[in-house]
């Protein structure tokens, strides 16, 4: 019998994200009424913002009917309208709790979460039984599912109807034991930018697992409209953009000032569509040039932008952009070194070849290696740490570029004397083309993401790590921009 004025409220369940919830019920001798889905009430109380685009109905008339275990690709909300069921929960995803097993008995005072992957199946214990389901994704014939047998000996499932004399279809009564189901892999995460310097780095984090997904922008264009229904993005959980214009100079140029924002402003904005409408998780890297570099204080996450040029001000705008995403992590960094053309490699050619380099002494910051910007991003995305804006950088003491090019030097055996210091205004005094502004501070405070359990490399130590496992030097190279 349905209990009437229970509060709203949570019993978790040995499966990881399956929650079982008390539904509050207004009855009398009328009858009863209930609110099913509410999103406001719900999602304070704990129940996952899981954004339901289906409502479903199924309607057994016979007691013992059985369905399932099928474990959809999908999250799902499942409560009873009238009747009774037993219902029977194996978590089939990818995991240490793969096979773990839940039961309990729904009625309209009762309801479930559950998430995509576990296997769910159900028993009518009264006639005339109807239960409802929201889905956060549309039914499709090209869904991938998993299933496991109702009498899979491992679960030993105790139906309350024995299964010789329930109504059960032939299908469900094929499918396979545990020891041959195959597990539901985690949702896909898409790495944009894979072929460059971050895009590496992430590729080595990461690795080759089966849901990890790396694109460049020969495979998808992220400036291209059809990109919103390039793929089946409910499939996914979460697309890592590293992709970007990074010329600084180029893009205070009539050509590149169009490049700068079709890339890093568009190509965004479709992501940022693509993340809203199927609740991903954007992951978008910044930059120190969206701050003026006037501040004598490391800038926080939260002080104002004011960029100089045409780059900075189209990270600004993709800042602004991503941050109106739900789910969504804006990471600012500086000076990046990575697997590519770079400052680094730059002076370490130079010291090579005995050339005296002249290297600006006034712009200061901290260098920011690719495989720490990588277990940044993978650290926050692990922990769920909560979303908004962190800034990562390599931590230690600020240095000029020309302390860095003189460091360089120095570790690869020269004599870091061989460095000139010259102003930026003198050092661009001479430059051919229009060149643009650079933020003379770029030192960015690292609290916020300390505070999540990650420690930023010093980059001092991490640039003889560095140097050590480069390989030859690449041609000469700029001042990094992302």
């Amino acid at each position: 019998m349905t209990e009437f004025g229970k509060p709203l409220r949570p019993t978790i369940t040995p499966i990881p994200g399956l929650v079982l919830w008390d539904l509050t019920v207004h009855g009398d001798s009328r009858g009863w009424f209930k609110e099913n889905w509410q999103r406001e009430k719900m999602v304070a109380a704990g129940v996952p913002d899981f954004g339901p685009v289906q409502n479903n109905v199924s309607f057994n008339d016979a007691v013992g009917t059985t369905r399932g275990i099928h474990a959809e690709p999908w999250d799902k909300w499942v409560s009873v309208a009238t009747g009774r069921v037993f219902g029977v929960w194996v978590d089939l995803r990818e995991g240490p709790t793969f096979g773990t097993r839940f039961t309990a008995e729904l009625d309209p005072s009762r309801a479930i979460f559950v998430p995509r992957g576990v296997g769910n199946g159900y028993q009518t214990l009264e006639p005339d039984t109807a239960y409802t389901y929201l889905v956060n994704e549309h039914w499709s014939p090209e869904a991938t599912y998993s299933f496991l047998n109702l009498a899979d000996e491992s679960a030993a499932i105790e139906w309350p109807i024995p299964l010789d004399r329930a109504e059960i279809s032939d299908k469900d009564l094929r499918h396979p034991r545990l020891a041959d189901v195959a597990p539901v892999a985690p949702r896909k995460i898409l790495v944009t930018g894979a072929d460059g310097q971050l895009g590496r780095a992430l590729r080595a984090e990461f690795g080759d697992a089966p849901h990890i997904e790396y694109t460049t922008r020969a495979q998808l264009d992220l400036a291209s409209p059809e990109v919103v229904t390039a793929r089946r993005w409910r499939e996914y959980d979460a697309i890592i953009n590293a992709a970007a214009y990074t010329a600084v100079d180029l893009a205070e140029t009539p050509e590149g000032r169009r490049a700068a924002w079709t890339v890093n402003v568009t190509g965004v904005s479709h992501l940022a569509r693509i993340a809203h409408e199927n609740r991903l998780a954007l992951i978008h890297v910044s930059s120190d040039y969206v701050f003026d570099g006037s501040s004598a204080d490391p800038y926080r996450e939260d002080d104002p932008l004011d960029p100089l040029g045409v780059y900075g001000q189209t990270k600004a705008a993709a800042d602004a952009i991503v941050s109106s995403v739900d789910r969504h992590y804006i990471l600012r960094t500086s000076w990046v070194i990575g697997d590519g053309r770079n400052f680094v490699r730059t002076m370490s050619g130079l010291a090579e070849r005995g050339v005296d380099p002249r290297v600006v002494d006034d712009q200061l910051g901290r260098l920011t290696f690719t495989d720490d910007l990588a277990r940044g991003i993978r650290h926050l995305l692990d922990t769920g740490a909560p979303f908004g804006v962190y800034n990562l950088t390599g931590s230690g003491q600020p240095a000029s570029w020309c302390d860095v090019a003189r460091r360089v030097f120095a570790l690869t055996g020269h004599d870091p004397q061989r460095v000139g210091a010259v102003s930026t205004d003198e050092y661009f005094a001479s430059a051919k083309g229009l060149v643009a502004p650079r933020p003379r501070r770029s030192v960015l405070d690292l609290a916020k993401i300390i505070a999540t359990g990650f420690e930023p490399a010093d980059w001092d130590a991490a640039l003889g790590g560095y140097l050590r496992d480069a390989q030859s030097p690449a041609p000469d190279g700029g001042q990094p921009a992302l």
